[in-house]
């Protein structure tokens, strides 16, 4: 059993032995109700899926055997039911909850071929269903997380079946199928027990090659290295070492972060599809997570992991520094919290396997863990006082676990802190900081100091002390009410400490601390410092009159978070008798002699927890006097005569008040006594008469502020007696030794398995005794009966002859009903049910589910049932009479709320306490392992103050269930004739003209739908029919739309025919209502529908009794077609209404066969006409029709295979849909008016982003309702483009897919019938000047050329090729982005993965290919060649049939031809197209040879490997020789400038300026290779002309440096992979030594990011290398190279190789200090000593914010070269400004590190001398 049902009630306790047979009840009625051979009888069982869910909440000790018969009969019933999305939701949703919470103890085995043929058939196919977009995106998730649960029963086999069936999409790197591949491998593929055997070195090698073919693209990293981080967890097989350096080479640069000043994310990431981003998305957005579970598990003894985590947190470490933030600190931010949590959860296995006798071989050990440790507090150091909240609070957090893994490393660390952020006054943000840091490891601290040492050093034990003692007495200091943040940390801190105490008192053997700290005086000082803050708090909000706010609102001590009360209960009840006794006194004075309306829920509090500790003591200082206060204060003051002891009869005084001051002070005290009692328990019976006497005189008081404070009071005392709650469980339990001085904690996972004095002893509860629920009775007899009497009196007789007197009566009389009702909440028995043939009390006991009493009970059934009636007359009377008084109806929808809705009571409760728990802090957290005392559990430990409350609150959820699903499942049970009269006083009451009227009573209907469904039907049809009643005013409109958007109404609409039609008919009916709001809020609940729309009603087709209602579903279509073709006048937005629920029907009962063909051709035809409406929005809706409609097969090519969806089949409807469609399109005229009605859609303007790029457009006109009504859930996965777009020609958004995916559907399915319609049109609108025109021409062209129908071919000599070339010649280059895209959806492959070539590509690339005449402008042949780059971009290039080969080749040749072309845009073009078709080739020759057929051997020679291609050595060899003549050039331009002789461009012979074209041509080369993702397979050519791109940034001619420069910024992110990486090197080292100074400077900017990419796979000779270079440049004989150098080093040494960095600081070091001694002896050229200089300041400059032992010397010995002259002096100057701006937050505590002779050192190159003084 659970430790949270264990220490339940006792009673409570008991009866959850019986849940366990309950639980195989449901089971069993669950099976019975599925019939196999009808798969509509799933939806039977979902009233069962939230009663199966009760049992997990409840944590039931149920039986493992009836849990895997539901989980497999679950599994059955999720795959019996496609196409049925809500059921498979449901299901799927229950079965992931039961793996999660039983998974481990199953033995299950589920195959993973069904889940991924649900995935492809309801989200990866092309007509997706008519569902809304919530309902799928819920479906895909719920599908998703059961793959994520049932991974691990996936049986043997399954991970290679798996791979090999995702590996085949991941051919083709730059198909979007790719994209797909790796996000289902992700999903799929287990590494459990069963498929070990699948993972091995060789397949991880194959996982990084594929990894590495996608560069720069966020979404392929995080899948691959989520796949990697799930094998370093369970692989244990495979030898990792061989792969760390690509494994981390990976992980730092997945993080994107500013390397040397640079841009801190990638200029131009890979852009992977909308809808792909969305199915596999990644909740933190970031690799983070998977980056640190990886290396967690690659941890292990003697691997080589720790020293690669060690420098990539070097690396990282500064971008954690508060002045580094950015958009990188989440990344980081989650990379450290999660690095904890996978470590935890590491060592929490390890642990429980080495405590079950188990050997493991790679557990890590005491060094493994201090390493980790070490590491983490660099992060920590840097992270803890950031401006990033979350990153402050991930470092407190984790700072609180890492004390217990390696407690002689962190605490002294967080000792440290804190002692620096006493003494840095001057920061005081850093205190809150800190001050959080030790509350998180206060227990740490204490038991490192109390337990046994485990060294000799005493001195770090006082030390931890004197930081809890030092904290404890300075946390006083931190509780300021103008400080939140810091006040609230020093409650956690309090709480903490007081926590981890057994007990608190004047003990002979307390700790020396405790000794020390001198308790008495501790608490003093607290008080006062507590009472000051109190005194000093002003409330946040104004109280509205008549609105009844929570008893608990107040300041930000109690609203934001739980410390408050947690640190005051803990405190109180810990302390010792006599010191609880001083501190009652002072309690009791404060409270007693002072009066806070600001702090009214604080002072309470304070109050609560006296009581809560000690309730006789409490109740006689505090409760008493407050009690006598009241009495005194309301005696002889007027009263009302309403409260309850006999009002005046029909009397009229005069109105009297209470004077202000009175008022306040009385409602402060009563408020006060509400929260204080809230425990009070069997001790309040001694003031029975004084507690009667106040609530009555409360109610009676002329003041409705005081009748509210009255009714908190009632309310809290009903609950002090009759509810179940725990007392003493701050108090330490009986047995506990009195030595001990640390109370254990406990784990409520450990409850059974471990043995600890926590668990011995369950918490007391407080069981009412027979006084109190006789008080309790006497209470509801005086304020609820007699209540109801008065209530019923004064609606009969009308008893008051002044209206005033009448609604202050019934008030009070109703918020007396009210406040008992919210006393006694479920204590008081439910209404009994009406039921057929059986007696209310056998149906209440035989359907048992889950136990839960919130308190004994008290009353009767009759009392509630007596309550309904009477409250029925009361707000029948209230509606005729009072219907404006909205204080009024409020308080009677509240009454009839806790009248009705048994159980809604508890449920608020319960979910703000929750809220208050999601809010717990680390402070009260103990994580599993502890090795501090060796003491290890299977989940988190806490206080049993904190456990007690856990069960407490448990008890409450438990309470608010217990009753409330057991008649749901049942139809022969029904609600009362009470529950009936009130359903309907609250629907009258939902439509009110009050919106604060209609809120309160929605919000009651909602919860009784949600309990008695068979009051939904009534509500439909009434409130239908208030849409459909044009008398009906705007409020009645508003109330029906806000309750038929309910969530439970749009489900009943899905089972219910009668409802459907009602609610479709009333809502389309409803145009007459002409006010706004009524419209916006019909509009609203349309849209709702069509975003939650899960189909219609089965009984359309098939009945229970085996009957369809065919006639009903054709006579509602009728309706609505009547209403769209019948009604000219129908508004525009009601017209697209019927339009879109028309197409949800026909989609909807597309699966029933008989109705099909009736329904769609008629259909079909008229969403056709509707392409040329006058009404955009209809326009577009008919095309998200068509799209859908439409299956084109009838005249597709007999040659292309036929992929009818299995659940269209082509006999059903191709007859009928395509005799309408010839009919329609036909009609004279019809193409172009449509093609002129879709041109209005696109609006082209200057400014055009790619924003919404692909398939909708038309956001400039369509609302955000309009386009929830008009388009889809989202476009099929696969949907076009189909392929990255890269191309800035592609950018932009003005060809739509759709449309023309349209065109090609109607061609499919009439034939070439449509052609000779279309051609005239096509011709008109393609030569057309406007752009809109044009673009309506594109998507018709090529969805003309795409469809691949019968007779194509035949007609594209004469007919498209003229056309096409036409387009080509046309001089426009508007509309070039439009035909481009017309081109490259024409050759798009088609099938699932884009490998099928359509039957005329090959055509349209021949047409491409055609030399051009020489005549034409060279915009036409940049245009060319745009349309050639953007056609081969499609082209699956490893799957290349012959033809396609040669044509690679062909164009190869004439691309290279005109590499020098004289125009820029037609070299970009060139450049671009280049790029596509060597990449295309080279993965052609690295997978495409095995797709050649026989005989096509004489191809191989066309696509040789890279070693032996002609074309990439001369594209590489003759680059390096342009880049020497091009500079040689630019020299003797210079040379020869003076004489004039140069040219506008900067070079003076044709040859220099055609070697310029052609690298500008390159150029374009690499960034479009770059740029594309299509790098990996040209790295090659990229690494040869690293040369060209570094010399070429400065020349004479601005266009090539421009180029060479974003080349530059492209190439900066690029990671090497060897071989090219040694090529790299030696470019590297050669550009180093270069003549040209330039092409050094920009050497070394490339080595920054180039050492930082690559350091963990750079070998250590070639680092020297480098390093040696750039040493060698501290000398050179440019100045801006040798700073650029030094700049270098500095960075290289903050995260490099510390082996160099030691021997370079020590070598600079000797070598200045030399200099320095031997200066006036040795003559030394200017820049040797600047380099000396250099070298020095690089040291200095290389560690900001810390300070190691070197540094002091270092920093002094350059500031000794100040007086040397410039640019020496001007180094040291900016060297030492710079140190002391950085060190300049801690300066205080760091020059302590410096003697005073250096410091004076300093002071003489500082401006400010008194800086280091």
């Amino acid at each position: 059993m659970h430790l949270y049902n264990a220490w339940l009630p006792p009673q409570v306790a008991e009866e959850t032995k019986k849940e366990a047979e309950a639980f195989a009840s449901v089971v069993q009625s669950v099976k019975d109700l599925w019939r196999r051979d009808d798969s509509d009888s799933v939806y039977s069982t979902l009233k069962w899926i939230s009663v199966i869910d009760l049992f997990i909440k409840a944590k039931s000790e149920i039986s493992l055997v009836d849990v895997k018969e539901l989980v497999e009969f679950g599994l059955e019933l999720f795959q019996a039911s496609q196409n049925k999305l809500y059921a498979q939701v449901r299901w799927g949703s229950i079965i992931v909850k039961l793996l999660k919470k039983h998974g481990k103890k199953l033995s299950l085995s589920i195959q993973w071929r069904p889940f991924y043929d649900t995935l492809t058939r309801t989200h990866f196919k092309r007509n997706t269903g008519p569902e809304g977009w919530r309902l799928r995106q819920r479906h895909f998730e719920t599908v998703t997380a059961l793959v994520r649960s049932s991974r691990k029963f996936f049986p043997a086999g399954s991970a290679s079946e798996i791979y090999s069936e995702f590996r085949v999409l991941m051919e083709n790197p730059w198909h979007n199928s790719a994209f797909e591949g790796s996000g289902f491998l992700r999903l799929f593929l287990p590494v459990n027990k069963e498929n070990q055997n699948f993972f091995t070195s060789g397949w991880i090698a194959e996982c990084l090659d594929l990894w590495a073919s996608i560069p720069n693209c966020q979404f392929w990293d995080i899948q691959w290295s989520s796949i990697i981080a799930r094998c370093t967890k369970s692989c244990r097989s495979i030898d990792w070492e061989d792969f760390l350096p690509a494994l981390f080479t990976r992980y730092l640069n997945m993080f994107e972060v500013p390397v040397s000043n640079g841009n801190g994310s990638y200029p131009f990431p890979l852009e992977v599809p909308r809808n792909m981003r969305f199915l596999f998305s990644s909740k933190t957005g970031t690799p983070a997570k998977a980056i640190a579970k990886s290396i967690v598990y690659l941890l292990k003894p003697n691997s080589m992991a720790q020293v690669y985590f060690e420098r990539l947190a070097n690396l990282l470490e500064q971008y954690y520094h508060p002045s580094n933030g950015g958009r990188w600190t989440y990344s980081l931010e989650r990379f450290l919290r999660h690095l904890i949590v996978f470590f935890q959860k590491r060592l929490q296995n390890e642990q429980c396997k080495i405590n079950d006798g188990k050997e493991y071989e790679f557990c890590l050990g005491k060094s493994e863990r201090v390493c980790f440790v070490k590491v983490i507090l660099k992060l920590m150091d840097r992270g803890l006082y950031s401006k990033n909240e979350s990153l402050a609070e991930t470092v407190s957090i984790v700072t609180s676990f890492l004390s217990y893994i390696e407690p002689s490393l962190v605490l002294p660390f967080i000792a440290s802190k804190f002692q620096l952020a006493l003494e840095t006054m001057t920061a005081t943000h850093q205190l809150k900081t800190a001050i959080t840091s030790v509350a998180f490891a206060s227990r740490a601290l204490l038991l490192s100091s109390l337990s046994t040492p485990q060294s000799d050093d005493h001195d770090t034990t006082y030390g931890f002390l004197d930081v809890i003692i030092t904290s404890l007495s300075n946390a006083l200091l931190g509780m300021d009410a103008n400080d939140p943040p810091k006040t609230l940390a020093t409650m956690q801190l309090i709480g903490s400490i007081f926590s981890s105490l057994a007990t608190v008192g004047d003990i002979d053997d307390a700790p020396i601390f405790l000794q020390s700290l001198s308790l008495s005086e501790w608490l003093d000082e607290f008080f006062c410092r507590l009472f000051a803050l109190l005194q000093h708090l002003e409330q946040n909000s104004v109280i509205n009159e008549g609105t009844q706010t929570s008893i608990t609102s107040g300041t930000f001590l109690v609203e934001d978070t739980p410390y408050y009360f947690c640190m005051l209960e803990v405190l109180l009840g810990k302390l010792s008798k006599p010191l609880f006794n001083q501190s009652l006194k002072k309690i009791s004075k404060f409270v007693n002699t002072n009066i806070l309306p600001g702090a009214t829920a604080e002072v309470g509090f304070l109050c609560c927890a006296c009581t809560r500790s000690d309730p006789e003591e409490a109740a006689a200082h505090i409760i008493k006097p407050i009690l006598a206060t009241i009495t005194s204060s309301l005696r002889g003051t007027p009263v009302t005569g309403f409260g309850g002891k006999g009002a005046s009869k029909g009397s009229s005084v005069t109105k009297a008040t209470l004077s202000p001051a009175l008022e306040t002070s009385v409602e402060y005290h009563l408020k006060v006594l509400a929260i204080a009692i809230s425990y009070g328990g069997p001790v309040l019976l001694h003031y029975q008469d004084e507690l009667k006497e106040a609530i009555s005189s409360a109610f009676q008081a002329p003041s409705w502020k005081v009748n509210g404070a009255g009714d908190h009071v009632l309310r809290s005392l009903l609950g002090s007696l009759v509810f179940y709650y725990p007392i003493n469980q701050y108090k330490p339990f009986s047995c506990q030794p009195v030595a001990s001085i640390l109370e254990p904690w406990g784990c409520s996972k450990n409850y059974q398995s471990e043995k600890i004095d926590t668990f011995d002893y369950p918490p007391k509860w407080h069981i009412p005794i027979q006084e109190e629920l006789a008080f309790a009775n006497e209470l509801l007899d005086l304020h609820f009966q007699s209540a109801l009497d008065e209530l019923f009196e004064i609606c009969q007789t009308r008893m008051h002859t002044e209206a005033g007197n009448e609604k202050e009566h019934l008030k009070v009389t109703l918020l007396r009903i009210y406040s008992s009702l919210q006393g006694v909440m479920s204590c008081l028995p439910d209404m009994r049910p009406s039921c057929k043939n059986r007696n209310p009390k056998e149906v209440d006991n035989s359907y048992f589910l889950i136990a839960g009493a919130i308190g004994s009970s008290v009353g009767s059934s009759e009392m509630r049932e007596r309550a309904a009636q009477l409250i029925h007359v009361a707000c029948r009377y209230l509606l005729t009479e009072r219907t404006d008084d909205s204080i009024l109806l409020v308080l009677v929808i509240r009454t009839m709320d806790a009248l009705v809705n048994y159980g809604s009571l508890e449920y608020e409760d319960w979910s703000n306490h929750v809220q208050a728990w999601k809010l717990e802090s680390a402070a009260i957290i103990e994580p599993p392992c502890n090795f501090i005392t060796a003491s290890h559990a299977k989940g988190k430990k806490r206080p049993r103050w904190a456990l007690v409350d856990k069960a407490y609150v448990h008890n409450t959820w438990r309470s608010s269930q217990a009753s409330y699903h057991k008649y749901r499942t049942d139809g022969n049970i029904s609600p009362s004739e009470q529950i009936i009269l009130l359903m309907d006083d609250l629907l009258d009451l939902s439509l009110h003209n009050y919106e604060t009227v209609r809120l309160f009573a929605g919000r009651s209907l909602s919860r009784m739908f949600k309990r008695w469904p068979s009051l939904i039907a009534k509500c439909v049809l009434t409130l239908s029919g208030k849409l459909h009643d044009p008398k009906m005013q705007e409020h009645a409109v508003l109330g029906s739309c806000t309750i038929l958007a309910t969530q439970t109404v749009l489900r009943h609409l899905t089972t219910d025919a009668v409802s459907f039609s009602s609610f479709i008919m009333g809502l389309l009916a409803s145009s007459h209502h002409e006010s706004l709001k009524a419209q916006k809020a019909i509009t609203e609940l349309f849209v709702k529908y069509n975003i939650h729309f899960s189909g219609i009603p089965r009984s359309f087709f098939k009945s229970s009794d085996g009957q369809s209602d065919r006639p009903a579903f054709l006579d509602l279509v009728s309706q609505i077609s009547s209403l769209i073709f019948d009604t000219n006048d129908l508004h525009w937005r009601y017209n697209l209404m019927a339009n879109r629920v028309l197409l949800l029907l026909i989609l909807a009962s597309r699966s029933d066969l008989h109705l099909h063909p009736k329904v769609i051709g008629e259909n079909v035809g008229h969403f056709l006409r509707n392409l040329k409406s006058q009404l955009p929005q209809s326009r577009m809706l008919a095309i998200s029709a068509l799209n859908t409609l439409l299956q084109g097969a009838p005249h597709k090519s007999l040659t292309v295979d036929m992929e009818l969806s299995a659940d269209h089949p082509k006999e059903s409807s191709s007859s009928s849909v395509e005799g309408i469609l010839n009919k329609v399109l036909g009609e004279e005229g019809f193409f172009n008016e449509t093609l002129n009605s879709l041109s209005n859609i696109h609006i082209t303007t200057d400014t055009e982003t790619s924003a919404s790029k692909g398939n909708h457009g038309t956001s400039s006109f369509q609302s955000g309702a309009d386009k929830a009504i008009t388009f889809f859930y989202f476009d099929f996965s696969a949907s076009w483009p189909r392929t990255p777009s890269w191309i800035s020609l592609l950018a932009g958004d003005t060809f739509y897919s759709n449309f023309a995916r349209i065109f090609k559907r109607l061609i499919q399915e009439c034939g070439m019938s449509v052609l000779n319609a279309l051609r005239t049109a096509l011709e008109e609108f393609s030569s057309a000047k406007e752009r809109s025109k044009q673009c309506v021409a594109a998507e018709a062209m090529a969805g003309l050329l795409h469809s691949d129908i019968d007779g194509l071919l035949e007609v594209w000599d004469d007919c498209m090729m003229p056309q096409l070339q036409k387009i080509m010649l046309a001089p426009s280059v508007e509309s070039i982005p439009e035909w481009a895209a017309c081109i490259r959806y024409a050759v798009s492959g088609k099938g699932k993965y884009g490998t099928r070539a359509p039957v005329l590509r090959q055509r349209i690339l021949d047409c491409l290919a055609k030399p051009l005449p020489l005549s034409v402008a060279t915009s036409i042949i940049a245009k060319r060649y745009s349309f050639l780059a953007v056609a081969l971009i499609e082209i699956s290039s490893h799957k290349m049939p012959p033809a396609e080969v040669e044509y690679h080749v062909n164009l190869l040749e004439e691309l290279l031809g005109n590499m020098s072309h004289s125009s820029a845009q037609v070299r970009e073009a060139i450049g671009v197209a280049l790029a596509v078709l060597c990449s295309n080739l080279r993965l052609f020759a690295s997978s495409g040879f095995k797709v050649l057929p026989e005989g096509a051997v004489r191809y191989t020679n066309m696509v040789e490997t890279p070693q032996k291609e002609d074309w990439a050595k001369l594209l590489t060899e003759r680059t390096s020789e342009l880049s020497i003549n091009i500079q040689n050039a630019n020299h003797y331009d210079k040379m020869e400038s003076v004489e004039g002789s140069t040219h506008e461009n900067g070079f003076r012979n044709t040859e220099a300026e055609a070697d310029v074209k052609r690298m500008e041509t390159m150029f374009h080369f690499i960034i479009s290779s770059l740029k594309s993702g299509r790098s990996s397979v040209l790295l090659d050519i990229v690494v040869g002309l690293l040369y060209p791109i570094l010399s070429l940034q400065e020349t004479s001619n601005k266009d090539l440096s421009i180029l060479a420069k974003a080349t530059f910024e492209l190439l900066k992110w690029r990671v090497l992979p060897r071989p090219f990486l040694e090529n790299a090197v030696s470019v590297v080292l050669s550009s180093m030594n270069d003549p040209n100074w330039r092409t050094r400077s920009a050497c070394l900017a490339y080595i920054r990011t180039f050492m930082y990419r690559h350091m963990f796979t750079l070998s250590s000779s070639e680092k020297m290398q480098i390093w040696q270079g750039i040493e060698r440049l501290l000398v050179d004989t440019q100045v801006e190279v040798r700073e650029h150098a030094a700049g270098v080093l500095a960075s290289l040494m903050k995260g490099g190789d510390e082996d160099l960095s030691r021997a370079f600081r020590n070598r600079s070091y000797k070598e200045a200090q030399s200099t320095l001694k031997n200066r006036k002896q040795r003559k030394l050229a200017s820049g040797q000593l600047h380099g000396v200089v250099l070298a020095l300041a690089s040291s200095v400059l290389s560690v900001p914010y810390d300070m190691p032992g070197w540094l002091p010397d270092h920093v002094t010995l350059l500031a000794r070269f100040i007086g040397e002259p410039s640019p020496v002096r001007s180094t040291v100057t900016k060297a030492v400004a710079e140190f002391r701006r950085t060190h300049a937050d801690t300066w205080s505590i760091q020059k302590e590190a410096f003697t005073e002779e250096q410091l004076e050192v300093l002071a003489d190159t500082s401006s400010s001398s008194s800086y280091f003084a």
